[in-house]
């Protein structure tokens, strides 16, 4: 039996919506819980709430993942790194939190990634046995978890055929083999935050986008739409500040010490067919590698570095040159054919919010942002505001429901235990009946069991059945459900977190009058 395909009920975000909502909320009654900040975490902490029976309302002051969430590797980890490090209840939980998304709560936006590292003369015979007893041990932590055989193949040995068939760009010269391991990859990160917030607002959540926290409270938030400039008080039993590297903006007593990573976007055919993605090591470390992860969309990402950031954190970070030229140098460490800059048609950073527990911080004090810890923290302010920071995106329905259960013993509310690790969130099904929907596969890895309502949409007009852009499968159809259903207003929502499209500044400017009066059309279609 084919899984359904229209929109879950209420699970549709649209401009009508938030402005009824908007309306309802601002000077209104009281909720249980107010969250602000509305990427992974945030909008996990919504759901979560609302998963509870807790009457919840969730505001950001840009859009959906306009923060941290749309800028990582795409990447949901077991937790190798921090078993290496030592950081074995991180690696527990990262594994544990991997499997759920992997198998109950998001198997359309998740599924097994091959990794290939690549045994080259920089990769010394002792490295390379430390490197496959880490894989074997990431392997443990998957049976530790109880994620299925099936879900994640087992780690193994390559011959140089064999690394070469799945990594055709690599140098021929003196390669010994290669290594295969597995991992969680997502098809998309911001389109995992789309879900959780549509899963939350189909239980009741309202999820108001553009809608600035100015100053929080233990009973509530000061707020200004930034769509109208109006301001206004939401009342809540309880606050939870989910706002990431901006966390300590709103809550006195919050130390952030971010970090930065940075991707590289090249098109695919630079590095010729990639069945697998790449682990490359970096020269002079013993656990940190650049990944080489291609998109299936006619790119490929190369990433991504480790750096602390230091002064005002901007809302959308700058890629310095250092780090273009950092990882185009281990990159073409291991390439036949050297990468240039010129090959280089995008880049993007995203900024960890890593907790700063040092008693007193200075640039450049401490220890580098790669070697601190990746647990997250729960916080309670003197006002009563809880604020939750530290972790990573794989881990983020954990923090999210610590984050809840702080608020539900501070403020009595009255709430059992969190049920998300069995939610599924709109569009997830089985894997086995995944393979029945009828659709294109890159949309059923996109949308699920909605994908047929999808396409659907480019059945009934042919003109979105077109491409947005000739060289990026992103259609028409695509842009307009997410303008009905997913929360979008308007041209940049749709170009940089709805799809991707807006990582290539040269495909965003072909695309961005075409999207525009999409944007025209849909919105006269509600007036």
């Amino acid at each position: 039996m084919t899984p359904v395909s229209r929109p879950a009920a209420g699970a549709s975000l649209s401009a009508a919506r938030r402005s009824r909502e908007v309306a309802d909320t601002v000077g209104g009654p009281e909720v249980d819980v107010l969250v602000v900040g509305l990427g992974a975490t945030g909008a996990g902490a919504a759901l979560d709430s609302a998963a509870r029976g807790l009457s919840v309302v969730a505001v950001d002051a840009h859009d959906l993942a306009f923060g941290t969430s749309r800028w990582s590797s795409k990447l949901i980890h077991g937790g190798l790194r921090y078993l290496a490090t030592g950081q074995l209840d991180v690696a527990h939980e990262s594994a544990v939190e991997r499997g759920v998304l992997m198998e109950r709560t998001a198997p359309h936006l998740v599924r097994a990634q091959p990794f290939v590292l690549p045994l080259t003369p920089l990769v010394s015979r002792a490295q390379g046995a430390l490197a496959w007893a880490g894989f074997r041990a990431g392997d443990t932590l998957r049976l530790a978890a109880r994620t299925a055989r099936a879900t994640l193949p087992a780690p193994r040995r390559l011959s140089a055929v064999e690394t070469r068939h799945l990594a055709p760009a690599l140098r021929s010269d003196r390669l010994r083999g290669g290594l295969l391991s597995w991992d969680g990859r997502l098809t998309d990160d911001a389109r995992l935050v789309t879900a959780l917030a549509r899963t939350a607002a189909a239980r009741g959540a309202r999820i108001l986008t553009r809608l600035r926290a100015l100053e929080l409270t233990g009973s509530g938030a000061r707020v200004r739409d930034e769509t109208t400039g109006e301001e206004g008080v939401i009342r809540a039993r309880a606050v939870v500040n989910a706002t990431g590297v901006w966390a300590g903006g709103l809550v006195d007593g919050i130390r952030i010490r971010p970090s930065r990573g940075t991707h590289l976007v090249l098109r695919s055919e630079r590095l010729g067919p990639l069945p697998a993605g790449l682990h490359v090591p970096i020269p002079g470390e013993t656990n940190r590698f650049v990944l080489v992860l291609p998109q299936g969309d006619g790119r490929v990402y190369v990433g991504l570095t480790d750096e602390p950031v230091d002064g005002d954190v901007p809302d959308v970070p700058e890629v310095p040159e250092t780090d273009v030229g950092f990882l185009l140098d281990v990159l073409g460490s291991v390439l036949e054919t050297p990468v240039h800059r010129a090959d280089v048609v995008g880049a993007f950073a995203g900024l960890r919010p890593l907790l700063d527990a040092a008693p007193s911080h200075r640039p450049g004090a401490g220890p580098r942002t790669a070697d601190v810890s990746r647990r997250h923290a729960v916080l309670t302010s003197s006002e009563g505001v809880i604020t939750v920071v530290g972790g990573k995106l794989t881990t983020y329905r954990r923090m999210a429901e610590d984050a809840v259960d702080a608020a539900v013993a501070a403020r009595k509310l009255a709430a059992g235990p969190s049920p998300t690790a069995a939610l599924p969130l709109v569009g997830a099904a089985s894997p086995h009946a995944l393979t029945g929907v009828r659709a294109p596969g890159r949309l059923v890895r996109r949308y699920g069991t909605e994908a047929p309502a999808v396409q659907a949409l480019a059945a009934r007009d042919p003109r979105l059945a077109a491409r947005v852009l000739p060289d990026h499968p992103v259609t028409g159809a695509e842009l307009v459900w997410a303008l009905r259903h997913e929360g979008a207003l308007d041209e940049a929502d749709l170009l940089d977190r709805r799809t991707r499209i807006g990582l290539v500044p040269e495909d965003r400017a072909a695309a961005l009058d075409a999207v525009r009066d999409l944007v025209g059309e849909v919105t006269a279609e509600r007036g």
